[in-house]
C-alpha cells in the first residue's frame, strides 16, 4: 500500500471503516433479533404449557365433578347398597347417560377392585393396582394418568362410602377418565398453535407430528421445564418436557410440547438478507460520497505535487490556482510565495556565483599571470643590462613573445568569464595538451639538466577548455622543476580504463613535506616556495573538477606524484604511445 495514490487509501480506508461498522451493527442488531426471537418462542412454549396445564385441570375437575355427582345421588346410592352388577349397571349406564362425552370411561368396582360395571369406550383396565395407589387418600378423589394395553388415560378416582352401625363404610369405588389420543392432541394444538407429543415407556401414544419428527423429538435428552432450543436435521423446535403422573404420584410417561421455529427462522433470514442489502447500500454509498469528497481533498494535493515536480525541475514559474479559502487554499498561496522566493533567490544566487567566479578565475589569472611576467622581466632585463649575442637575444625575444601571448590569453579568459561568456568544451588529445603545456615551460625556465619524459597514448581524447587545462598541467610540471633545483627527470604517463584516463606526473626531488600533505590543496597552503602564493594546487585541482575528473597526490618512494583523472570524450581506436623526452640545453 505504500505505493499506493492517496485517493484510494483514502477509499480503501473508508470501505473498512464502513464494512466493519455496518458490519458490527448488522451482527448486534440480527443477535438481538435472535434473542428476542428466542425469548419470545421460549415464551409460547411456557404458555403452551401453562395452556395445556389449564386444560388438563378443567378436564380433571369436570371428571371429579361428575364422580362427585354421581356418587351423591339417591337412586346410585341405592343402587350400590344393592350390591347387584346388573341393578348398579343399569342405574349407572341411565345416569352416565345423561353427564358423559364421547370416549370417557366410567368404571364401578368393589372395595377389592373387581369391576362391577363398565361404561364408556376401550377396554376396562385392571383396578387392584389404582385401588391400591389411591386408597391411603380415600375419602379424598385421587387424580392422575394410568396406561394399559399401549393406551393412557387421565383419571380420578372417587370412592362412596355408606353409613353403617361402626361409622362410615367403602362401599364401592367409581373411575372415570379421558384417553389420551391423536385427537386430544389435535385439540391442544388447536387451541395453543403448539405440538404435543405423549409417550409412555419410550413409546410414543400420541402426536401432532409424524412419525419421523415424533421418533426423533423422543430421542432428544429430556430438557425438563424450562424451555430449550433444538434443531434437528436443519429444523429448530422450543422444547420443553413435563411428566405425566399416576395416582401415586410417580411417572409412568412424558409430555413434549414442541414449538416449531421455522416461521422465526424465516423472519431472520428475511432481516438478513434486509440487512445484508442495507450494508451494500451504505457501502456503496459510503464510497460515492467518500469518493466525491476525497477528489475535492486530493485534487488541489495532485496539483501541489505536479507543481512541486516542475520546481524540482527548477521550473520556478510554477504557480497553483488559489480558488478555495481553507487550508489547502492558504497552502497554495504559501507554495506560490515560495516560489516566488525561490525565484529571487535564484537570480542572486546566480549573481553572487558570478561575482565568484569571476573573483576566482581572476585570483587564477593573476597567479598564472606571474610565470609570463617573470619571463618578460627577466627577458627584459637581460636585453638591457647584458651584452648577448644574436642567438641569445632572438631566444628571449622568442620567450617575451611567447609570454605576452599567454597573457593576452589571460586576459581574454577573464573578459570572457566578466561578461558571461564561457569558452565551450572540446573535443582534444591529452597528449597534445600536456606537450604544449611542457613546451611552454622549457621556453621559461632556467635550469639544466632536466629532462621530461611523455608516455601518453595519443587515443586519448578529452572534452575540456583547452586553455584552462593546459594551465593545470603547466603548474603540476612548473611545481616538480621547482622542487628539483636545478636536476632530475619528471615522468608524464597515462592509464586507461573503460570511461577515464589517469594521468600521473612523478618527479624525482625532495618529495611532499609531511606537514604540508593534509593541506596540500587548500588555497594559501606553501612551504619551501619562491614568492609562492600557496594557489596553483587549489586552483588545478577545482579546474579539474569542473570538467568531472579529479587531482590528488599518491605516496612514491621517491619524489612527488600527482594523478589527475579525466572523463573520456568517447571511445577513439586505440593508436601507438607517444613518447617524447625534452630536455632543458645546457
Amino acid at each position: 500500500m505504500r505505493g499506493w495514490p492517496l485517493t484510494r487509501k483514502i477509499l480503501m480506508a473508508v470501505s473498512i471503516s464502513i464494512s466493519l461498522l455496518v458490519g458490527a451493527t448488522s451482527w448486534l442488531a440480527l443477535r438481538f433479533a435472535v434473542n428476542t426471537t428466542s425469548r419470545g418462542l421460549e415464551g409460547e412454549v411456557t404458555a403452551s404449557l401453562r395452556a395445556y396445564e389449564t386444560l388438563w385441570r378443567a378436564r380433571e375437575n369436570m371428571l371429579a365433578s361428575v364422580s362427585s355427582l354421581m356418587s351423591n345421588m339417591p337412586e346410585v346410592r341405592a343402587s350400590f347398597r344393592t350390591g347387584d352388577q346388573a341393578t348398579i349397571r343399569d342405574t349407572a349406564s341411565e345416569v352416565w347417560a345423561k353427564v358423559s362425552q364421547e370416549e370417557a370411561i366410567f368404571l364401578v368396582a368393589d372395595p377389592a377392585g373387581l369391576v362391577i360395571a363398565s361404561l364408556g369406550g376401550g377396554p376396562a383396565p385392571p383396578l387392584a393396582d389404582v385401588i391400591r395407589s389411591a386408597s391411603p387418600r380415600f375419602p379424598q378423589q385421587s387424580k392422575g394418568f394410568l396406561t394399559h394395553a399401549g393406551r393412557l388415560w387421565q383419571i380420578v378416582v372417587t370412592p362412596v362410602y355408606v353409613d353403617a352401625q361402626q361409622g362410615s363404610a367403602l362401599l364401592n369405588i367409581l373411575l372415570t377418565g379421558y384417553p389420551v389420543n391423536a385427537g386430544l392432541a389435535k385439540s391442544l394444538r388447536q387451541n395453543t398453535g403448539s405440538d404435543f407429543v405423549f409417550s409412555s415407556a419410550g413409546q410414543p401414544i400420541a402426536s401432532t407430528l409424524d412419525p419421523a419428527k415424533t421418533a426423533q423429538l423422543n430421542q432428544t435428552p429430556n430438557p425438563g421445564l424450562d424451555p430449550v432450543l433444538v434443531r434437528t436435521q436443519g429444523a429448530g423446535f422450543g422444547l420443553l418436557a413435563a411428566p405425566l403422573l399416576d395416582i401415586a404420584g410417580k411417572s409412568i410417561g412424558e409430555l413434549r410440547i414442541v414449538r416449531s421455529f421455522d416461521a422465526a427462522q424465516e423472519r431472520l433470514d428475511e432481516l438478513q438478507r434486509d440487512m445484508l442489502g442495507l450494508w451494500t447500500v451504505a457501502v456503496l454509498l459510503g464510497l460515492g460520497l467518500s469518493y466525491a469528497l476525497t477528489r475535492k481533498i486530493v485534487d488541489p494535493i495532485e496539483r501541489l505535487d505536479k507543481a512541486a515536480a516542475e520546481v524540482a525541475r527548477q521550473n520556478y514559474d510554477t504557480r497553483l490556482l488559489i480558488d478555495r479559502g481553507d487550508e489547502l487554499g492558504r497552502l497554495a498561496q504559501s507554495f506560490n510565495t515560495m516560489c516566488v522566493s525561490l525565484q529571487q533567490a535564484r537570480g542572486e544566487l546566480i549573481r553572487q556565483e558570478r561575482l565568484a567566479t569571476i573573483g576566482q578565475f581572476a585570483t587564477s589569472i593573476v597567479h598564472d599571470l606571474r610565470n609570463p611576467l617573470a619571463a618578460i622581466y627577466g627577458g627584459s632585463e637581460m636585453l638591457v643590462d647584458t651584452g648577448l649575442n644574436e642567438s641569445q637575444s632572438r631566444r628571449i625575444a622568442r620567450n617575451i613573445y611567447q609570454a605576452s601571448l599567454s597573457i593576452q590569453s589571460l586576459l581574454q579568459d577573464l573578459s570572457n568569464i566578466s561578461s558571461g561568456k564561457l569558452s565551450p568544451l572540446e573535443p582534444c588529445s591529452l597528449a597534445e595538451v600536456v606537450c604544449a603545456s611542457a613546451e611552454r615551460l622549457l621556453t621559461s625556465i632556467d635550469s639544466n639538466a632536466i629532462s621530461i619524459h611523455i608516455d601518453v597514448d595519443l587515443s586519448s581524447t578529452v572534452s575540456v577548455e583547452r586553455a584552462r587545462m593546459e594551465r593545470v598541467f603547466f603548474n603540476l610540471i612548473a611545481n616538480a622543476v621547482e622542487a628539483m633545483s636545478g636536476s632530475g627527470s619528471i615522468r608524464i604517463r597515462s592509464e586507461e580504463t573503460a570511461t577515464t584516463v589517469i594521468l600521473r606526473i612523478s618527479d624525482t626531488g625532495p618529495g611532499i613535506a609531511a606537514e604540508l600533505k593534509s593541506q596540500l590543496f587548500e588555497p594559501f597552503a606553501t612551504a619551501g616556495k619562491r614568492n609562492g602564493m600557496g594557489l596553483g594546487l587549489a586552483l588545478s585541482r577545482q579546474t579539474v573538477r569542473s570538467h568531472g575528473g579529479d587531482l590528488w597526490s599518491e605516496a612514491v618512494s621517491q619524489g612527488a606524484s600527482f594523478c589527475v583523472r579525466l572523463p573520456l570524450a568517447g571511445a577513439a581506436p586505440k593508436a601507438h604511445e607517444f613518447h617524447n623526452t625534452f630536455t632543458t640545453p645546457a
